[in-house]
């Protein structure tokens, strides 16, 4: 499950979302089990970038949004008692957000292939097309 892609994504936006409300040690504890989530992810992609797979966009998202989530989590860890959260603590959470959602978004960019059938359609050679030129004339 911690190798799953989607779940440093909800981990994160639900520490966003904790922050934003100000349950700041809510957000604090989910920040750092996003980092673990985070990390698990991020190894997955490189491995999998090692076999072979392409997945290079997923690996550079992932490496930079678990970066930004232990900066998240420890400008948030760092921040006095009573004080409020920093401001690097809430940027670097949404940019980690928005480093997820970029392979979604190159994802929704990237344009569909149509599957031709396989030998439907060749090229004909000169001498196939004066041949159905001088049938049709």
């Amino acid at each position: 499950m911690l190798g799953s892609r989607h779940l440093p994504l909800v981990l994160a936006t639900a520490a966003f979302a904790a922050g934003a409300e100000g349950l700041e040690t809510l957000a604090l504890w989910l920040g750092l089990l996003t980092v673990t989530a985070a990390a698990a992810t991020s190894f997955v992609a490189v491995s999998d970038v090692l076999d072979g797979r392409p997945s290079q966009l997923r690996a550079v998202t992932s490496g930079l949004a678990l970066a930004l989530v232990v900066v998240a989590s420890a400008a948030r860890s760092n921040a006095p008692t009573a004080a409020a959260v920093s401001p690097i603590a809430i940027w670097a959470l949404f940019l980690a957000l928005v480093s997820y959602a970029v392979p979604f978004v190159a994802w929704v960019l990237r344009p569909a292939r149509v599957p031709r059938p396989a030998g439907s359609r060749r090229r004909l050679r000169p001498a196939e097309v004066d041949e159905l030129l001088s049938r049709a004339a």
